[in-house]
């Protein structure tokens, strides 16, 4: 008959499994730093209480909060606690760099200006107006007044309307009304509301010389990975 006694023999973890656990903490170790970090970006916070939002002990917050100090990612003052650090700042700054619309978006406009020979611009919305972020002149001998970094009417730019082809209706309605003393000529908020609807079914958007005598463009909004209109270009 086989004995059920334990045989006194410790089993020790295979190679894979400390592997397996060393990789788990590792990976909670990383999530739990990454949260003091968005704790803190609420502004800045003492230790107990940061251990309190955390649900962590004080040692444990100490000690991550400890090594994200010393990699500058938070800064540590004494009677204010801890705040976000300039390593932040400056992976924010290289992360603009780096995504920056008017440098990754020059090819495309150029290209775009050598095979129409028309005027390209690149927009975004700025506080309820269009804001001009690059311009590339086409070959036609056509004089067109925009600048980069100036802002114009959303309402009656082709830019604009492609900006805001998202937007409910109540939102248009308040625009073309703050913008009445801005807008060329005498089209009524109907008028202008059915063409923002056809717009809206095309895609893409037309200035039909309502902001610039002799000058029409068509506009279509840029969009992030989410679907979201970050910026717009006209032709």
């Amino acid at each position: 008959m086989r004995s059920t006694r334990p045989s006194g023999r410790l089993e020790h973890p295979s190679g894979a499994d400390e592997d397996a656990g060393r990789a788990r903490l590792g990976s909670q170790t990383l999530l739990r730093g990454l949260d003091v970090i968005d704790v803190v970006a609420e502004g800045p916070i003492k230790l107990g209480e940061l251990a309190e939002r955390l649900g962590l002990t004080r040692s444990t917050t100490h000690r991550l909060a400890s090594a994200l100090t010393a990699r500058r990612y938070l800064s540590f003052v004494p009677h204010s606690g801890y705040s976000l650090g300039p390593k932040l700042l400056e992976l924010g700054f290289r992360v603009r760099d780096e995504l920056d619309l008017p440098r990754v978006a020059a090819p495309h406009l150029e290209r775009l200006a050598l095979l129409t020979e028309d005027t390209v611009h690149l927009g975004i919305l700025d506080q309820g107006h269009v804001l001009y972020l690059d311009k590339v002149p086409g070959k036609r001998r056509i004089n067109i007044s925009s600048r980069i970094g100036e802002l114009q009417p959303v309402t009656s730019t082709g830019l604009g309307k492609a900006l805001i082809l998202d937007l409910d209706e109540d939102a248009w309605i308040e625009l073309f009304r703050t913008e009445r003393t801005e807008r060329r000529g005498e089209m009524s908020l109907q008028d202008w509301l059915e063409r923002m609807r056809r717009y809206v079914r095309a895609g893409f958007a037309f200035d039909l010389e309502e902001n610039e005598d002799q000058i029409r463009c068509i506009a279509a909004p840029i969009r992030d990975v989410a679907g979201r209109t970050i910026a717009a270009i006209s032709v």
